[in-house]
């Protein structure tokens, strides 16, 4: 039975809508034709200079490398991603929803020659995928397409583990997007894409110079800013009001900065108990946006 296609964009850039194709994905061949086959190919690129050593993950220079069933299979279906190459076993291109051109780059691979295109003990699942960054988001775009969901502001976080399930919980909600600074936060990377589980090509993420007037903005197009603390009485229930809200998030340990703290509306808790200081910065993200979705209008 013939997969669905998979709205793969080219090394040009170019969307297309693919017919559907039978049978196995195709590898791209430099041989010419007559010319006998070797056997199995050997793996090209930073795979093949690299036998018998560990990858770093790295792509090529302006590039993103991804790796994993969920972010690899979401990106291939973004319209907005423009993909360059897949190495795959072909039981990881097996488990794939959907089928791809038959004049997309793709490369068989073992386990282990995989192992070597990604970061150390990244779990790859058969499956890594070289292609371009997704495209900036302006916060002044997405405030005026958001129609009131929730945005997820977020005060240097660094862990690419953490930013990539707080994509995900997002996604869950219907969150309208994270927004960081442009420094003090993770790049676009495989590490967030598999922690983020596909929500990374779901999800806008804004990144802006200014947290304090990105907050500012917000603020001017209707939120409601809650910063996310421990030092204080009040709830998040009884913080939260009727109309769209921002909900800010500090790095672990040292939580939000003053500057930013200062530029909420509200600043509240979640009602954890005494037992356990603090919650996974990512945790409590979730159990926000779940306080956000659940609320009494």
């Amino acid at each position: 039975m013939a997969k669905r296609c998979l709205p793969v964009n080219g090394a040009t850039g170019m969307g297309r809508v693919l017919t559907s194709i039978s049978g196995a994905f195709r590898i791209m061949s430099d041989r010419k034709p007559g010319s006998k086959s070797s056997g199995k190919r050997a793996l090209r690129g930073r795979a093949g200079r690299m036998q018998g050593g560990r990858g770093s993950g790295r792509a090529s220079t302006g590039q993103v490398r991804l790796w994993g069933h969920h972010a690899v299979e979401a990106a291939l279906k973004n319209p907005d991603r423009v993909h360059r190459k897949l190495w795959a076993t072909r039981e990881g291109v097996a488990a794939l929803d959907g089928e791809l051109p038959e004049n997309f780059v793709v490369e068989y691979a073992q386990p282990a020659d995989l192992g070597r295109l990604v970061a150390r003990d990244a779990p790859h699942q058969g499956l890594v995928l070289e292609c371009a960054p997704l495209e900036d988001v302006h916060l002044d775009e997405l405030l005026e397409t958001a129609k009131g969901q929730t945005i997820l502001v977020l005060d240097q976080l660094t862990d690419p583990h953490n930013v990539g399930a707080i994509l995900r919980s997002a996604a869950a909600f219907g969150a309208a997007a994270i927004v960081t600074q442009d420094r003090h936060a993770p790049p676009e990377s495989g590490v967030v894409a598999k922690s983020a589980s596909g929500a990374l090509e779901l999800v806008p993420w804004v990144r802006v110079v200014n947290l304090a007037r990105a907050l500012e903005q917000m603020a001017e197009a209707g939120y409601w800013r809650i910063g996310l603390t421990g030092d204080t009485k009040t709830t998040l229930a009884e913080a939260l009001p009727a109309g769209p809200v921002a909900l800010v998030l500090g790095a672990e340990g040292d939580g939000m900065r003053h500057n930013i703290s200062g530029h909420c509306d509200a600043l509240a808790r979640l009602p954890i108990r005494d037992a356990i200081e603090s919650l996974n910065v990512s945790n409590a993200a979730a159990i926000a946006l779940y306080a956000v979705a659940t609320r009494e209008e």
